[in-house]
């Protein structure tokens, strides 16, 4: 099961950092959901769907809707084109690789767990 972490402030993105840079933690995403858009729930199920029990990420869940201006600084904080759905991936306090719509499932965070 997907354990979502809350991404609701700006300042939760520094802890992301922090967590992405030590060593225990092998791998940090951001996903950005749209509450209102068909793809984005269909792609938020197939990610819960495809998770695996073993999986050692750390995924935080942001309402992009309701949490504009945090969406609005994770683009500018790592350096990527805002979109919807969209999930980062953050290590050693940066976005190594990103990916929307329909690259987003288990195995493409499960790539980086190494």
């Amino acid at each position: 099961m997907l354990n979502w972490l809350p991404l609701t402030e700006i300042s939760q993105l520094d802890v992301i950092v922090r967590l992405s840079c030590e060593a225990n933690t092998p791998v940090v995403c951001i996903f950005k959901h749209s509450t209102r858009c068909a793809i984005s729930d269909m792609i938020k199920n197939r990610l819960e769907r495809t998770w695996k029990g073993d999986a050692l990420a750390l995924v935080y869940y942001l309402d992009l809707l309701k949490y504009k201006s945090v969406s609005d600084t994770i683009a500018k904080r790592f350096d990527v084109i805002h979109e919807s759905p969209q999930l980062l991936v953050i290590k050693n306090g940066e976005c190594v690789s990103h990916t929307s719509h329909y690259g987003i499932d288990a195995d493409f965070i499960k790539e980086f767990e190494q």
